[in-house]
């Protein structure tokens, strides 16, 4: 339990470092911006709505990437042409499809992105749950006594019959075999009392 909860922490603490790292500060750059604090208002809010096409699910206002540079230029040209929002989406839309959208339409062609993250939750939940369950058999396996080998009962058959025979010796062959065969002691009525009388 404390392996699984050890490597859970560790994935999670990269997960979280790589998407802190990967996420820059202040990915618009000063000549970038337009002189028209309007225009510029109105492109950041639609940059916050269109995705990096090669980011992991990042929006092109937070990506430093180069492609995502030039689609925050685009989005600024499109609006100093005088596009409405709705003009400048659909233009980004039909240049780079409908991905670019980071919340895309239902509909059959990104029905993969809809569907997809929740499958993989599932799919990750699944198998977390599996690799648990695969764990914790293991580990009540382990704590259990491992059962005798034929060679470790002959051994031990002999030693019993070597002590058995000791001259001076109580002969308790039965008891010891009594133990042996039910070493939680045995059940009232089997014979025990009996086996315990030096023969």
């Amino acid at each position: 339990m404390r392996r699984f909860l050890a490597v859970f922490t560790i994935l999670a603490a990269f997960a979280t470092s790589a998407l802190v790292s990967g996420t820059p500060a202040l990915a618009v750059e000063p000549d970038e911006m337009l002189d028209d604090p309007a225009l510029e208002a109105r492109a950041r809010e639609l940059s916050k709505v269109l995705r990096c096409v090669v980011c992991q699910n990042q929006s092109i206002d937070d990506s430093a990437a180069d492609i995502a540079r030039d689609m925050r230029l685009l989005v600024r040209e499109r609006l100093v042409a005088g596009d409405t929002d709705s003009q400048t989406i659909d233009h980004m839309v039909a240049r780079y499809g409908d991905y670019v959208l980071l919340r895309p339409p239902f509909q059959t062609n990104t029905l993969a992105l809809w569907v997809g993250p929740p499958l993989m939750a599932v799919v990750v939940a699944t198998l977390a749950l599996l690799f648990f369950r695969v764990y914790q058999r293991e580990q009540g396996a382990r704590t259990g006594p491992e059962p005798l080998t034929p060679t470790d009962r002959a051994q031990l058959d002999a030693f019993v019959e070597k002590l058995a025979a000791e001259p001076g010796r109580p002969r308790r062959k039965n008891s010891l075999r009594a133990e042996i065969n039910h070493p939680f002691g045995a059940q009232e009525g089997d014979g025990g009392e009996s086996d315990n009388r030096t023969t």
